[in-house]
């Protein structure tokens, strides 16, 4: 008697960078997508080819990405009808996280703005442009020096307890802010520029480990001059037989547990390359050697 059985799915490769929990609930996978380079020029405007934009949010679900980084200031307003446009209604488990907390005025210009009257208004803007009831993970851009720090962090609690908001992250802060915004609510991430050849916020990446925050890279691709010549990065590119950001983005997912490394792009074909880093594995001697030349 012959029998047969359901063949277990092949792993997506996203799938194989790993799991970081949001606030102890939200699983996501830790190689995600940053929405910003879907836009025009300077991060203003439309982008080039709309088409393959929408592409590119398809394709990166298809690889099992689930975890979309946008803010209203990209465009503004471009990145998130794009991903609306292109995965409404989405799909289960899919998380679009946004950010609000800067007002743009032209290709790359960017007004802090922390006031709780712009935040409340951005994100029930962003609920209505991203056609979603709730934002799984809403992030605080920049915090406002011109505003009392405690009411930016208030009004996110207020949204939070109105059901507006599941999570709250920050972005480009301190340990001293982080701390200070966890004596108000609860942060489940920290998004801080952070890459093999930039780790000022090595301290803010340690904390975040200590305390089970999520750690979102920006700018994960810059690999300075480790990536020239008989480099270090170059080197393990060719061993591995990869590209240098592919090498970068593979160590990156191996320096901590918390990390989630969201690198964006408006081709399709770039995006590929970037989510098959999950795929690599860096030996120790490589992990080491990059580790000491950053």
């Amino acid at each position: 008697m012959s029998t047969s059985s359901t063949p277990t799915p092949t792993p997506t490769p996203a799938a194989r960078s790993g799991t970081v929990r949001l606030g102890g609930d939200l699983p996501v996978r830790r190689l995600g997508f940053g929405a910003m380079q879907l836009t025009g020029k300077g991060v203003w405007g439309e982008p080039a080819d709309p088409d393959e934009c929408r592409r590119v949010l398809r394709r990166a679900v298809e690889l099992g990405v689930d975890f979309i980084d946008t803010a209203d200031s990209y465009g503004p307003h471009v990145a998130d009808r794009l991903i609306a446009e292109a995965l409404y209604p989405y799909p289960e488990g899919l998380v679009i996280a946004t950010k609000a907390g800067f007002e743009r005025t032209g290709p790359n210009k960017w007004h802090t703005n922390g006031r709780p009257e712009h935040l409340r208004a951005s994100c029930e803007e962003s609920l209505r442009r991203l056609r979603l009831d709730r934002i799984d993970l809403f992030q605080l851009h920049r915090v406002d020096h011109k505003v009392p720090a405690d009411e930016q962090f208030g009004v996110l609690a207020e949204l939070q307890r109105e059901g507006k908001v599941r999570h709250v992250g920050l972005s480009e802060v301190t340990v001293e802010q982080v701390e200070a915004a966890r004596r108000v609510l609860p942060i489940v991430s920290v998004q801080n520029r952070y890459n093999l050849a930039e780790r000022d916020a090595e301290d803010v990446l340690d904390h975040c480990e200590r305390e089970g925050i999520a750690f979102i890279p920006w700018y994960p691709l810059l690999t300075g001059k480790l990536a020239e010549g008989d480099g270090p990065l170059a080197q393990a590119a060719r061993r591995l037989d990869a590209t240098p950001a592919q090498v970068a983005l593979a160590w990156l997912l191996r320096r901590s547990p918390v990390m989630l490394p969201i690198p964006g792009t408006s081709k399709v074909a770039h995006l590929e390359q970037n989510v098959d880093a999950a795929l690599l594995e860096l030996s120790d001697e490589e992990y080491e050697e990059l580790e000491s030349e950053g």
